[in-house]
């Protein structure tokens, strides 16, 4: 997917992991967004497709309502003019840089060319360091990340007290998308340095013509300390390269004597050897790396979201690619009421995503541990252990129960109700707690993911989370 699409995969994930109060994006809405991308996909598309599709139709439906975290996620969609801007004004800087002070004259010491090439040499020298020294290291958060984490926690200053979904959301998002795309924008950083260096580079030459074409310019020079003979050595290692690559010679001792302030000679030559050398040595390496890192940027460009094994998108997958969800719950010992059955089959919807339906089994009775209930072995729908909490887990009895669900060979899951023992000691949160550890000692014995909710009032925000973290 490409970079627009990521931003908003981004802004969507950020929004549908912290709004579990379902103010902004409630699960209408996002059943919605499941239902309309899978009709516009169609069954036999890939899950990347599904997955930016989907984003890409809750992101409009998203700003239409004027979403404060779409907007901020839409402000940071790379805009190609910047980099055309950029480079027109490097361009306009390295004219004007032959242009400013009027003389008609050409230092062969002290031009604009001296600086501009010992300056990228130095980067270059730099660049390479640093490639070295960081080999295999793991980069630190650099300015941009910490530009955007102070941004996003700015708006959340403001906005706390007033909608702290929101403020949630923005966090998550910088966080997310940062290190997401922080080699990204640095890449990209990269690109635009490099062209803007070569482009400056092109405007300095173009400036050394436009010194010649209308007027004529004098080579000369002038030292306190250096002699002809230094001087000739000088410009001779310097120009160099352009001398190899323009097939120039680079006067001699003699003419570079000749020169000599306040004599001087037509600086044709002169101006050739400064463009040729600016060309070999700044433009040509600046254009090389600035392509090298539109190829690197291009590759991290498209891989901005690849990881879809994710607990998150495997959750938006999973109704995708194995069609509705069917979810069997098996109460062991207790009887489950219909307004449970409903609250935990949303309960169990919200984390699994996609179509889901839950079953409820018929309760195991105290003693018929080792029968199998009548639910479907194997798959990889998951199957719920539905305990009260008024009991005592016992291994030879509710540890005999899991034992047998767990050979189903289907991910199994342990809820706890809590709603009988709520009833019975409201004020009693010792109690609650004491309940608490011994279901979830057992449950880290057996090894299997625990869930504690009270069915008849659950707070659907920590069952939410409860479920995310046992199914995952």
């Amino acid at each position: 997917m490409d970079e627009r699409t990521a931003l908003a995969v981004t802004a969507l994930r950020a929004i549908e992991t912290t709004d579990r109060e379902r103010v902004a994006w409630t699960d209408d809405d996002r059943a919605w967004a499941t239902r309309a991308a899978a009709e516009v996909v169609g069954q036999d598309a890939d899950p990347a497709t599904f997955i930016a599709t989907r984003a890409r139709l809750a992101d409009e439906r998203l700003m239409q309502r004027k979403d404060v975290l779409v907007r901020f996620a839409r402000g940071w969609r790379w805009r190609p003019w910047v980099g055309v801007a950029l480079a027109l004004v490097a361009f306009a800087v390295g004219v004007v840089a032959n242009l400013i002070g009027g003389t008609h004259r050409v230092n062969i010491l002290h031009s604009p060319v001296l600086p501009l090439v010992v300056w990228n040499l130095a980067v270059y020298l730099v660049l390479a360091g640093g490639y070295v020294v960081r080999y295999g290291a793991t980069a630190s958060p650099g300015p941009l990340r910490r530009t955007v984490v102070w941004l996003a926690g700015s708006a959340r200053r403001v906005r706390r007290g007033r909608d702290d979904t929101t403020a949630r959301a923005l966090a998550a998002f910088a966080d997310d998308w940062i290190a997401r795309a922080g080699p990204l924008y640095a890449m990209r950083a990269a690109r635009l340095l490099h062209i803007a260096s070569a482009v400056l580079a092109l405007g300095v030459i173009a400036g050394l013509y436009v010194r010649g074409l209308g007027l004529e310019y004098r080579a000369t020079w002038e030292s306190t300390f250096l002699d002809p003979a230094a001087v000739r050595a000088i410009v001779a290692a310097f120009y160099a390269p352009g001398a190899w690559v323009a097939r120039l010679a680079v006067p001699d001792i003699a003419q570079v004597a000749a020169i000599r302030a306040p004599a001087s000679e037509n600086a044709a030559l002169w101006l050739h050897l400064m463009a040729a050398t600016v060309a070999v040595v700044v433009v040509v390496p600046r254009l090389l790396f600035a392509a090298l890192s539109g190829m690197i940027e291009r590759y991290r460009a498209r891989h901005l979201v690849d990881d879809l094994a994710d607990p998150y998108f495997a959750r938006l997958l999973r109704g995708f690619t194995h069609g509705p969800v069917v979810v069997d719950a098996v109460p062991y010992s207790f009887a489950v009421v219909a307004d449970a059955e409903a609250t935990l089959a949303t309960l169990v919807a919200r984390s699994l995503g996609g179509s889901v339906r839950v079953r409820v089994a018929p309760a195991v009775a105290y003693g018929n541990e080792a029968v199998g209930p009548t639910v479907p072995h194997g798959g990889a729908h998951p199957l719920l252990a539905l305990f009260n909490a008024t009991a005592t887990p016992e291994r030879e009895t509710h540890g005999a129960f899991l034992a047998t669900l767990a050979a189903l060979g289907r991910p199994l899951v342990v809820v706890v109700d809590e709603a009988s023992l709520v009833a019975r000691f409201p004020d009693d949160a010792r109690r609650r707690d004491e309940r608490r550890a011994l279901w979830t000692a057992f449950a880290a014995e057996a090894g299997q993911g625990l869930v504690f909710v009270d069915l008849a009032h659950p707070d659907v925000a920590k069952a939410e989370a409860a479920f995310d973290a046992a199914l995952a």
